[in-house]
């Protein structure tokens, strides 16, 4: 297809991708749950704003700005990502994982929106999100997330919440495979199912 103006606007999955730096499955998560801008041609294709890969390159950026001093990433250390608003519980839950003294990396997000980049960037071995955050909520991060064909059905999810399993199932549950465990958290159990994903990953 010859090149207008009006192409140098868009581009496609496997272009925003390479402009990214993640892969095309990352891309189309990004794009469903709306972190990307796009839309469908005629013929079924994905068409994303230029502009909106460029503004998540640029809050990629300045991220990177502000964790300039985070240590060299271990590779071998399991990756936990944890998704919660609260700067209190993050300290806590830092502080608490980190006396396990196991190898584990922790990443911050603070909102669904954020966690879902997050998780396109880093791919963890494992989710800790609460539900109730402003911006994208932890359910509609965890749909997004478990829809088929995100490439990430297959991620250990763990939903934590001061909700109770009424009220989460009055706006349409969690996905299948996501543990739940209420607020204030049993660390204990998170620690069993943390280990039990080390486990595994080791096998």
């Amino acid at each position: 297809m010859r090149k207008t103006a009006a192409n140098d606007d868009v581009m496609t999955t496997r272009q925003a991708g390479e402009a990214l730096g993640v892969a095309v499955r990352t891309v189309q998560l990004w794009v469903e749950s709306g972190v990307l801008s796009a839309w469908r041609t005629a013929g079924g294709h994905r068409r994303i704003a230029r502009s909106a890969v460029e503004r998540l390159l640029a809050d990629r950026a300045r991220s990177l700005v502000v964790g300039a001093s985070t240590p060299p990433i271990d590779v071998q250390a399991f990756s936990l990502l944890l998704v919660e608003d609260d700067v209190h519980l993050v300290r806590l839950f830092s502080s608490v994982v980190q006396s396990w003294g196991l190898p584990i990396r922790i990443t911050v997000a603070g909102n669904g929106f954020e966690g879902l980049v997050r998780i396109g960037e880093i791919a963890p071995d494992m989710v800790v999100t609460d539900l109730v955050m402003p911006g994208m909520d932890g359910i509609a991060m965890l749909r997004a997330l478990k829809k088929p064909g995100s490439g990430f059905a297959k991620l250990s999810v763990v939903a934590v919440s001061a909700l109770s399993t009424g009220e989460i199932r009055a706006q349409g549950g969690l996905p299948d495979g996501v543990a739940y465990l209420p607020k204030p958290l049993d660390y204990h159990q998170l620690e069993a199912l943390v280990r039990r994903g080390i486990l595994q990953r080791s096998q």
